[in-house]
């Protein structure tokens, strides 16, 4: 194997992929965050490519780990989910979308590479993160965090998170917390998009590259 060629080590047909995301819960809502770089070994396939997707009304998921997997787990769930809220005739759950997630995920767990975070907000709960990692548990989580940047900002979330922070501060944790990783993840880069979700409705941002807040 020439590894002047193949930098990661890998076997014949298999891709590096890399990403990084991230979701954080604060009173009355959460804050969903990613990069949007989608990468094929060391080319970069799209530079702008949206990972927090929408599955419901109040409802995302921020995927990692092969992008064509993902999508196809989200259409799916996303089909259902549908189905689900329309025989009931009201919104549906975080903890149904999250489970929905997680069937799909477990049931095929030997045939994907989809670690997901689903976060959103219902009536019933509030504002309620979700992880899925590879292999298709799910746990409930105030902040949760994933893909190949995430390896880089583990000490980053530890020493500044907070169970009490703002919307704003949300924001600017989940801004400041990708920004880290893109900047020394290979694997992540582009742009921030960031999906703030409460019981008045979605936002989106996006922070352009040369926004973000790297080091300060």
């Amino acid at each position: 194997m020439n590894l002047s060629m193949n930098p990661y080590g890998l076997k014949d047909g298999e891709m590096s992929s890399g990403t990084t995301i991230l979701a954080v819960k604060f009173d009355g809502g959460v804050v969903l965050g990613a990069d949007s770089r989608t990468s094929t070994g060391s080319y970069v396939a799209n530079r702008v490519s949206d990972k927090v997707v929408q599955i419901s009304d109040y409802i995302y998921t921020c995927r990692s780990g092969s992008a064509a997997d993902t999508q196809a787990v989200a259409d799916n769930a996303k089909y259902y989910l549908e189905a689900h809220a329309t025989e009931l005739g009201r919104l549906p759950r975080v903890d149904t979308a999250a489970h929905l997630f997680k069937t799909i995920c477990y049931n095929n767990k030997d045939r994907l590479m989809a670690g997901l975070i689903v976060g959103g907000w219902d009536p019933y709960n509030g504002g309620q993160i979700y992880e899925i990692p590879l292999g298709g548990t799910m746990t409930p989580q105030s902040y949760a965090l994933g893909g190949s940047g995430s390896s880089y900002i583990y000490g980053f979330v530890d020493a500044y998170y907070r169970p009490d922070m703002s919307k704003d501060e949300c924001k600017e944790f989940v801004k400041k917390a990708i920004s880290h990783a893109m900047s020394r993840d290979g694997s992540s880069g582009g742009v921030v998009r960031l999906v703030i979700i409460d019981k008045s409705g979605v936002e989106k941002e996006v922070v352009l590259g040369d926004q973000l807040p790297f080091f300060q």
